[in-house]
């Protein structure tokens, strides 16, 4: 199936990989019964600099960052308690991959191909190549410079919030009361 991450940027339409993911993908769908996702957002902005072309192919010689071209965020509603979900083991990072960090619930959207990431992290969907767009436009957005874990980052200004919907077949508005 197809979800819709909400933003005021757009909608990211995430194709779920249950096949490979399904703890994951379970998760995600349980996100839909939720009231609410209040506290699901994007908080961090790495564009691909000059490291990764426009299709996500990293430029011979550079570096593999930062910039790490994505976007990361959390999808976890205020007050709800999370448990950690186990390793799937699902095909490498490539442009417009959605995956968690760690056991979630912190995931991120790559701008480009990490095949130098191998198989460090569970791919749960994949956002179709027409909102890639979106995508980019929040990796574009005001950032701070900050280190987490001795690893150099670009916090987003404002962070950028989320909605999970149920998407229709085909069309670009949310099914009623999902």
């Amino acid at each position: 199936g197809i979800v819709g991450f909400e933003t005021e940027h757009g909608v990211l339409h995430v194709k779920l990989h249950p096949e490979c993911a399904p703890h994951s993908v379970y998760y995600i769908l349980n996100l839909l019964t939720q009231r609410h996702c209040a506290g699901c957002q994007f908080h961090r902005a790495e564009n691909r600099g000059s490291y990764w072309d426009s299709e996500g192919y990293h430029i011979n010689n550079a570096p593999y960052g930062p910039p790490y071209a994505m976007i990361q965020g959390i999808l976890q509603p205020e007050g709800n308690i999370f448990t950690p979900i186990p390793t799937e083991h699902c095909p490498t990072i490539t442009r417009g991959s959605v995956a968690w960090v760690g056991s979630g619930p912190e995931f991120f959207i790559s701008l480009a191909n990490h095949h130098e990431w191998k198989q460090s992290y569970t791919v749960f969907g994949s956002v179709l190549p027409e909102d890639m767009d979106v995508a980019e436009r929040i990796a574009g957005l005001p950032t701070i410079a900050d280190v987490w874990n001795s690893v150099n980052v670009s916090v987003l200004e404002k962070p950028v919030s989320l909605t999970v919907r149920r998407m229709k077949s085909g069309q670009e508005q949310a099914e009623p009361g999902s």
